[in-house]
């Protein structure tokens, strides 16, 4: 019995019995309360389990196994986490590269249609103008038919179709002849005999002569700025591609010499022109050797030719200096001059091209007529030469004789072989080394975009010969008589007085507003002594000449320009003995001074202020003092212009001993400004394709300080030349092409060509006009075509 007491006194000590319904209370519970590890547990206490056991069978609630899930082991799952991780760091690094590309490159999400579109130019509102395509069936006198445009008429009923045309109508032309009476007592006792040239050394082959017809077609409209009347231009006739460029090969075949372009379309009269004499074989002309001939024969009329300049770098000639302009030897023909004939200039006409540039027949066509216009028909007066740039630096062309000679060869077609010189930018670099490098826009200092007269200038010191250069493009076109324009500009330009020249340079002459040139000289006085009360003055750049507490409107006049206006920076100034110093004073000058002096510098757009307009190249100012404020400066876009030996001798002065250099257009302009030489804008002709309100035009041409177009936020030059498209003379005119295109008798905008002249009044007939920029036209060659 002791064990038995034993074991009770052991169940005593260990707490009170828990009494447990069997019926209500299964062990799986009990289980899940205390734990299978419970000391309590009825599934593992020995001493319990044979007292609490039924008797008459055993429990049917018996415990199941439990479930276990498997566990992975930790180092698996750590792997597990780490990828799980990566991606998203992945996934983060993704978005964050897409944001910040879309940042960089700007990726525009396409906007909403008819949202944020730009208002059209107000120019873009106007309508066009049609009577410039009218054809030689409708020429009429031009005092007896009224312009399209600029009129009081603003209707829109222009067409052909106002007047019926003469279908069976044929017209003829007449040659013109522009020069001077070289045979006359007067011409012969002043300037000597001249002898007639030859388009090859034979002596076989005469000059053909241009063709013109008298009048204009019907309703042709007037020139909307500036006049060729007004500078000694016929306005009451025209040309047609035939009697303009018929004389140059265009018209007949290539197995007569001709370009065997201008077979099609409507040739009504063409056949008369060769009437009198046959049409030139250019296969036989050598341009080159007719030049020199010509000059050969006309010396007597000109100085003494002095000796070219050599280039020390190269030659590395060694002993005593080479006299500079050493006179040469110059026999004259017997009677041909005495020593009282007075000498005449020669003018160098350098076309501007570049070693790859390809010659096609259009372009031909138009060499050909500068060289026989403007040397041969002339008697050496001018003298065409081509300025060819080399724009692979890599060519040996200055180590290797033959190199050079291979590089010219292939620069130029045939029959102008002998008429060009090559130069590089390497070249530039070198002779006009030292100069500030601010790479403007990403371009070399020394480049052809930003210099593009570097080269000009060291052609006028080694060709001492020359007394005036025309920097002549490629892209410019006329319809008129190169001579004719050349000497009526040249002439006018030396009349103008001083007095106002460039303000009145500043400014476009519209003559439906301004009225007469005379008028227009008082309007420009007015303006500048007394300024306008204009808004655009408020955009003006002149902001050190408006006193305290002043309305924009009420801004007071220019000071006039009188004589050379220096740099402000004394280090900056270059005085030379030949600048143009004023006798008098601006108020006793009676408009005396200048007139009778020949011009500097001839452009044909104005010279405007270029400080305070949105120009993008108005701050390429090289070698200049620019701490305080920019030296004054006066620039004219489409480097086309004439420059006197004087001025681009002291442009190379300015460029190599003071380091001094602008932009292409600003240079010649600005140093003429700084030296007081005398710069002239010529008025010429400019057309335009749309019906602009003419006050509104001068308006928006004009709408620079006090009138000017420069000087102001407001300049046509700059942000605003878009209105420049619908005209005939600008770098990115539009109406010029179309024009000479339509002219020339091929389709341009879907309108014109071959059938359209047969079929309504016939080939177009323009009067003299200057066109700009005119691109590779492709003219339709017939190479069997009529002889």
């Amino acid at each position: 019995m002791a064990p038995r007491s034993t074991s009770g006194s052991s169940r005593a000590s260990s707490g009170p019995r828990i009494q447990i319904d069997a019926e209500k209370y299964s062990p799986y519970d009990h289980d899940e309360e205390y734990g299978s590890h419970s000391e309590f547990s009825y599934a593992t206490s020995a001493s319990e389990s044979s007292a609490s056991r039924p008797f008459l069978s055993q429990s049917k609630y018996r415990r199941r196994p439990g479930v276990r899930l498997y566990r992975v082991p930790n180092s698996i799952m750590r792997w597990v986490c780490l990828g799980v991780f990566a991606g998203l760091v992945l996934f983060v690094f993704t978005l964050f590269r897409v944001t910040l590309s879309q940042a960089i490159f700007k990726i525009p999400a396409p906007p909403p249609p008819n949202i944020f579109k730009p208002e059209p130019p107000e120019w873009e509102s106007f309508p066009f103008l049609l009577r410039y395509y009218g054809g030689l069936r409708t020429l009429t006198p031009k005092n007896e038919s009224a312009p399209e445009y600029p009129g009081e008429n603003e209707g829109h009923d222009n067409s052909t179709a106002e007047e019926p045309v003469d279908m069976d109508r044929v017209v003829k032309s007449a040659p013109f002849n522009p020069y001077p009476e070289f045979s006359s007592k007067g011409y012969v006792e002043k300037y000597g005999k001249k002898v007639d040239c030859f388009m090859d050394l034979e002596r076989k082959i005469s000059l053909p002569q241009l063709r013109r017809y008298d009048g204009l077609p019907r309703g042709f409209p007037d020139s909307v700025i500036g006049s060729n009347e007004l500078i000694g231009l016929e306005t009451n006739a025209c040309y047609d591609r035939f009697g303009r460029l018929g004389p140059y090969g265009l018209g007949y075949g290539v197995r007569s010499g001709g370009t065997g372009a201008g077979l099609e379309g409507d040739r009504s009269g063409v056949d008369h022109m060769w009437e009198n004499s046959s049409p030139v074989d250019y296969r036989k002309v050598k341009w080159a050797q007719a030049q020199k001939q010509c000059l050969h024969d006309n010396r007597h009329r000109f100085p003494l030719p002095q000796a070219p300049k050599s280039d020390r770098f190269l030659g590395m000639s060694v002993g005593e200096k080479t006299p500079r302009g050493a006179p040469v030897q110059n026999s004259a023909p017997k009677n041909a001059a005495t020593p009282t004939t007075t000498k005449l200039p020669r003018t160098a006409v350098i076309i501007r091209t570049w070693s790859e540039f390809k010659y096609d027949t259009e372009t031909i066509l138009y060499l050909r007529s500068l060289i026989a216009e403007l040397s041969l028909f002339s008697g050496g007066e001018f003298d065409i030469q081509f300025l060819i740039h080399v724009k692979d630096d890599n060519l040996q062309i200055w180590s290797d004789e033959d190199t050079y000679n291979r590089v010219l060869q292939e620069s130029l077609p045939e029959e102008f072989q002998g008429m060009g010189t090559l130069w590089s930018e390497r070249q530039m670099g070198l002779i006009y080394g030292g100069l500030e490098e601010s790479f403007a826009r990403n371009l070399p200092v020394h480049g052809v975009y930003r210099s593009t007269f570097m080269p000009v200038q060291y052609f006028a010191l080694q060709h001492p010969e020359y007394d005036y250069f025309w920097n002549w493009e490629m892209d410019a076109r006329y319809t008129g008589h190169w001579y004719d324009l050349f000497n009526k500009m040249r002439l006018w330009a030396k009349e103008q007085p001083r007095k106002g020249l460039w303000e009145r340079n500043s400014r476009f002459y519209v003559p439906s507003v301004h009225g007469s040139w005379e008028d227009f000289r008082h309007t420009v006085r007015v303006q500048t002594e007394h300024g306008t009360a204009s808004p655009n003055n408020m955009f003006s750049a002149t902001s050190k000449d408006r006193p305290n507490g002043h309305r924009p409107t009420e801004m007071k006049g220019d000071r006039p320009i009188w004589g050379p206006e220096r740099p402000l920076a004394e280090n900056d100034v270059l005085e030379l003995e030949d600048d143009g110093i004023p006798p008098t004073t601006y108020e006793k000058d009676k408009f005396e001074w200048g007139v009778g002096e020949e011009a500097d510098l001839i452009v044909l757009n104005p010279l405007y202020d270029p400080d305070g307009t949105t120009w993008l190249l108005k701050d390429d100012v090289t070698g200049y003092n620019k701490s305080e404020e920019a030296p004054p400066r006066r620039a004219a876009i489409i480097a086309a212009s004439r420059l006197s030996r004087k001025l681009l001798l002291t442009m190379h002065k300015e460029t190599s001993l003071k380091r001094h250099h602008m932009f292409s257009e600003m240079w010649p302009p600005t140093v003429a400004l700084h030296h007081g030489y005398k710069a002239v804008y010529v008025p010429h002709s400019v057309y335009i394709d749309r019906r602009w309100p003419t006050a509104y035009l001068e308006s928006v041409f004009n709408a620079g300080r006090n009138g000017a177009t420069g000087g102001a936020r407001t300049s046509v030059f700059g942000n605003r030349e878009h209105n420049f498209r619908g005209t005939t003379w600008y770098y990115s005119a539009g109406h010029s092409e179309n024009l000479w295109r339509r002219w020339l008798g091929y389709r341009s905008n879907n309108d014109g060509g071959e059938e359209y002249e047969l079929a309504n009044e016939g080939r177009m007939c323009l009067p003299p006009m200057l066109l700009h920029p005119i691109k590779e036209v492709n003219m339709v060659i017939d190479s069997a075509g009529r002889s």
